[in-house]
């Protein structure tokens, strides 16, 4: 039995994925996420370049704000589990690439900091590949250790690495192209088919 909050809490989590079908990798972290959130709002999406390793594929990242009444440690360990049904494999590589990343970098204004679970995300401040989607969502949102929102923090970084890539973030079912580009993903597939 899971244990709940007394009152539910405004989170927001960030998502990103640069291997596989980009697009339909976010599309099942955002159904998955539908489903433990309530209130749900998804950004649109952005395309961006590695953090740290650059020598990877470009990513696909957009953040979600929501309302849970599930303790910070349930929800992660949740993120995790939705991480691992869309193939993620920890394999230690810090800035690897990865089919479905998932991050809790909000948690109400709660701050805490365990062995695996630091809230707010400890470096969700310089990445502009968090906060400007985040921006869109919760331009307002203070961050809770800092005390500057995110619309200030997102003045504070290089954010030219980061491109909209959609309007809409991605909606899809398995076996159905996404909606968060122009066919760009389908392309790619086809032309790597033999």
């Amino acid at each position: 039995m899971r244990t709940r909050t007394a009152r539910p809490v405004q989170v927001a989590i960030g998502m990103g994925s640069n291997l596989g079908a980009r697009e339909r990798h976010l599309a099942r972290g955002v159904r998955a996420l539908a489903r433990l959130l309530s209130e749900l709002a998804v950004s649109p999406v952005y395309e961006t370049t590695p953090f740290g390793d650059v020598r990877q594929p470009d990513y696909l990242n957009l953040c979600c704000v929501g309302s849970t009444d599930l303790p910070a440690r349930t929800l992660l360990e949740t993120m995790l589990r939705v991480e691992q049904s869309a193939g993620r494999r920890r394999t230690g590589r810090r800035f690897g690439p990865r089919t479905l990343d998932l991050d809790l970098l909000l948690y109400g204004g709660s701050v805490f900091s365990e062995a695996d679970l630091e809230v707010p995300h400890p470096r969700m401040a310089e990445r502009a590949f968090v906060l400007v989607p985040l921006r869109d969502l919760a331009p307002d949102w203070r961050h809770p250790v800092l005390g500057r929102s995110i619309a200030e923090l997102t003045e504070g970084v290089d954010a030219s690495g980061v491109r909209r890539f959609g309007d809409a973030p991605p909606t899809v079912e398995d076996g159905d192209e996404g909606t968060g580009g122009s066919g760009e993903e389908r392309r790619k597939r086809d032309d790597a088919s033999p």
